[in-house]
């Protein structure tokens, strides 16, 4: 745990993704910052999606390959591996989100470089001290758990949930995805706080070449031709807000990290360099969409109608910014991104999310989704008098060494099933907390009867052949006896449960 007490941030005029034109950059960024990688040094870029669905979602390899050539120049001999490490979202694999955004290409370039599926790694327990902490515990990655030069390297984008993604949520990829969606909900931004607990940068660089607007999966590309690079993630993160107008500290995983002592954000205490002020870049970014557009105003217009109610209350919040709701944003732009026509042909829908308490005016065939364990609601449906329970557990429950992970089929699956138990009746119940994005998918193809992406013949042939090679990547884990692992001795008095 390195906080630099000097933090700096470097904004660079960079028009073309051009690895060794950002390999200087970055060189002479660790020159200003006087840092000197050592050890184990592990890029973590943000590969949530790619490939031709999800073109702007992803760190560039170009930016990825600059700055592993810089770390390799600079460090030298002083370097006892140097590796790329990411764990992709909405349960694709890693391999084939690594493959679709031409990082196969790139690394086949450096072979000296190692790559870490972070799906398909040994877990390591870590244990959490300070105050306000979500849980006692988490797992992460067994290679960010040994990394001793550690560099973040993510994509600016607007987010439905925190608002923006730059270098501090980038760290929801240091965890495997049966571990990434315990306290993905209306605690997200504690939860993104929480990991930062676990490690800390020594240099980031954001790819701002081309930033993403509005969404985190399927953003509208929006032309910067920035590359920000910095020491603090915290300031780093600040600066990233002010280029595009939003107070800092109204993001709350921010201002929850900068409280907790991981940086500042006071523009006056950060230190700016580069050739880019940042007022030239703020021009750049004039009028730049970020994301948090509440559910029921994102489908307006729409075939569907969304109804949100608070989340539950002992958690008080009004609103859950970090789960279901956002999910099914990112959900219907996937589907819109593979078939123009999606709105036209999507069946009339009424989603329902938390407790909400109003009224569902839905047609006769009208279909109403509640979705999530915490949504709740009381009135009648098709004449008949419909009562919807809370099952929300709370998040004391969930054991991350217990906690259950159901890849796409599984998942696809079990919904099938939800879904022909209730195709005569006016609802539907998923459950879930949070209802993945996958999910959402797979629902709402599936409800609006528009095409599903798992079943294009080119896309599933892709997803099929990644998901073998993982499974098997798991398996040749297990045979080798890899375990979970915790530092120090575990001390819950229980042996840890394989991969």
């Amino acid at each position: 745990m390195r906080i630099t007490d000097r933090p700096r941030v470097i904004i660079r005029h960079c028009s073309d993704y051009e690895p060794r034109l950002i390999g200087e950059m970055v060189k002479d960024a660790l020159r200003e910052l006087e840092l000197s990688p050592a050890g184990r040094a592990l890029v973590k870029p943000n590969v949530v999606a790619s490939g031709a669905q999800f073109p702007y979602a992803f760190t560039r390899p170009e930016v990825v390959e600059g700055v592993l050539r810089a770390l390799a120049e600079v460090g030298g001999s002083e370097l006892s591996e140097l590796a790329v490490g990411e764990r992709s979202g909405i349960t694709l694999p890693t391999r084939l989100t690594f493959a679709s955004a031409g990082y196969g290409e790139m690394l086949e370039r450096l072979p000296e470089v190692k790559t870490y599926y972070f799906d398909e790694v040994p877990q390591v327990e870590v244990h959490y001290t300070h105050p306000g902490r979500l849980r006692d515990y988490v797992f992460t990655p067994e290679p960010i758990a040994r990394a001793d030069f550690f560099v973040n390297v993510p994509k600016f984008k607007s987010h439905p949930w925190t608002t923006v993604t730059f270098s501090l949520k980038n760290y929801i990829g240091i965890q495997d995805d049966r571990h990434r969606l315990i306290d993905h909900d209306h605690r997200l931004n504690e939860k993104i706080a929480d990991l930062q607990q676990i490690i800390q940068p020594q240099l980031c660089v954001v790819d701002a070449i081309v930033a993403g607007e509005g969404r985190m999966l399927t953003p509208t590309p929006r032309r910067l031709d920035l590359l920000i690079l910095g020491n603090n993630q915290v300031a780093l993160d600040a600066i990233c807000c002010r280029i595009i107008g939003v107070e800092p500290r109204s993001v709350e995983h921010i201002r929850l990290a900068e409280e907790r002592g991981f940086g500042t954000t006071a523009f006056e205490r950060i230190a700016l360099s580069g050739d880019v002020s940042l007022a030239e870049a703020q021009r750049r970014a004039a009028g730049f969409q970020v994301g948090l557009v509440r559910v029921e105003r994102y489908f307006e217009g729409t075939h569907i109608s969304a109804y949100a109610g608070p989340p539950p209350e002992p958690e008080r919040h009004d609103y859950c910014w970090g789960g279901c709701p956002g999910a099914i944003e990112e959900a219907i732009e996937i589907l819109r991104q593979f078939d123009e026509e999606c709105d036209a042909k999507m069946a009339r829908l009424h989603v329902v999310f938390g407790a909400y308490r109003g009224p569902i005016p839905a047609a006769p065939g009208e279909k109403v989704v509640f979705i999530g364990d915490c949504a709740s609601w009381e009135g009648s449906l098709a004449g008949e008098p419909v009562r919807i329970e809370n099952v929300y557990q709370d998040r004391s429950t969930k054991d991350p060494y217990t906690i259950e992970h159901h890849g796409m089929y599984a998942k696809l699956l079990s919904l099938n099933r939800e879904l022909f138990r209730a195709r005569r009746a006016p609802f539907v119940r998923l459950r879930g907390c949070p209802v993945s994005v996958a999910e959402h998918v797979l629902a709402l193809a599936s409800l609006g009867g528009v095409a599903n992406p798992l079943f294009d013949p080119d896309e599933g042939m892709r997803y099929n052949k990644a998901y073998l090679v993982h499974k098997l990547a798991l398996a040749a884990n297990r045979l080798r006896g890899q375990r979970y692992q915790c530092p120090g001795g575990c001390t819950r008095g229980r042996a840890a449960p394989q991969l």
